[in-house]
């Protein structure tokens, strides 16, 4: 059993490292407080090569699956909201086109976003969040067109995906069975950008309404064949698992170096507060969450390079724990602080913010809970 990363992966963690602490961290704060989304650095993130990892190699992809989460919890160490965007287009929108797409698509879609397109994964509605088979929106065929109606809530980059990766039911009388996944480019007839919510954090990456009005896809969009959306569906959702565990694991990496500098230069009673016994076993307990949510991440990823696909249970472990730690660390780091800790003055605030959805999205933590014991105990 190895536990260390090998040269080349040496190599990447620490070029990227260097990236994120100079064109992404020192902006972090800039793009919170005024919801810009950084177009500028995601080009400069796909000139780098950070945009072909996890991309197959006939289309110019490279890395390997730790390879990939390295960048994504470095990318979330920088900006958890940067971090989201890229989550969502290179793991959960893009696997359904590189595991199902046809040629066509993969021909266009995949080099798209090597060159820096952002994708968007249109799944959740008012009525569909952890029930994914209980869809409203509803698609027919019409021609050589599918025409979709219906409405998308809560979407990561829905204000910024160029494409996106959607799902739709033929009949909802046949669950899911009914669902069909379809690839939908911005300037598609009858498709449109609804409201954006304002959101406790992640403020770079938008969470809005997708709205199809007869949309008109072409049916060479469709992903797979009907009724293959659903398993589509959780398969994209499973692997994204082992990113946000990553994501989460940046987040609390960020929070965790910034509580230590703080320990070791805020003075009270004529001493560094590191120096307190109280202070240090609160780092004590950050660096536990932190090494036992990295290796439960780092596990779940290796698995999938090894095997080539995810499994439920290692994965929802993984996210389960790494958001729940970076929960506890994000908490302990505010509380170092003291009352700085609750300004805007410094990161923590932030990081407290952003890390509280990695325990809500791509299923929540009671979700995640019901998947490992339905693996464990092989209920059906």
């Amino acid at each position: 059993m190895d536990f260390e990363l090998n040269e080349e992966q040496k190599m990447f963690q620490s070029m990227v490292r260097d990236f994120v602490d100079n064109e992404i961290a020192p902006c972090a704060a800039t793009w919170d407080e005024e919801e810009l989304f950084p177009h500028d650095v995601v080009k400069k993130m796909a000139e780098v090569g950070l945009y072909g990892l996890h991309m197959p190699e006939e289309y110019g992809g490279t890395g390997d699956d730790i390879t990939f989460v390295l960048a994504v919890e470095e990318i979330s160490r920088g900006c958890a909201g940067l971090g989201a965007s890229y989550v969502t287009t290179m793991s959960l929108a893009m696997n359904s086109i590189v595991s199902h797409g046809s040629k066509e698509q993969k021909d266009r879609y995949i080099p798209w976003v090597i060159e820096g397109a952002n994708v968007s994964f249109g799944l959740t509605e008012a009525m569909a969040g952890s029930d994914v088979a209980n869809l409203d929106t509803r698609y027919e065929r019409d021609g050589d067109d599918f025409v979709l109606n219906g409405t998308k809530i809560f979407i990561t980059n829905g204000a910024e995906a160029d494409f996106l990766v959607t799902f739709a039911t033929k009949d909802k009388s046949l669950g899911y069975k009914g669902i069909s996944a379809f690839i939908i480019e911005k300037d598609f007839p009858g498709f449109s950008i609804g409201k954006k919510e304002k959101k406790m954090g992640m403020h770079p990456a938008s969470a809005a309404e997708l709205v199809f009005d007869n949309c008109r896809v072409p049916a060479a969009n469709l992903i797979g064949h009907e009724g293959q959306g659903f398993s589509i569906a959780l398969e994209s959702i499973d692997t994204c698992r082992v990113c946000v565990a990553a994501q989460a694991v940046g987040i609390a990496q960020a929070a965790y170096d910034a509580s230590v500098a703080y320990a070791k230069e805020r003075k009270q009673f004529g001493v560094e507060i590191a120096r307190h016994q109280g202070i240090q076993f609160m780092i004590a307990d950050m660096a536990v969450d932190l090494d036992a949510a990295r290796l439960l991440t780092y596990r779940a990823a290796w698995q999938i390079q090894t095997t080539g696909k995810a499994s439920a249970k290692e994965p929802a472990m993984a996210k389960l724990f790494a958001s729940e730690a970076a929960h506890r660390i994000c908490h302990r780091a505010v509380q170092i602080h003291g009352g700085y800790g609750y300004t805007r003055e410094f990161d923590v605030e932030r990081l407290y913010r952003d890390q509280r959805i990695t325990e809500i999205y791509e299923g929540t933590s009671e979700m995640q809970r019901w998947t490992i014991a339905r693996q464990i105990t092989a209920l059906k």
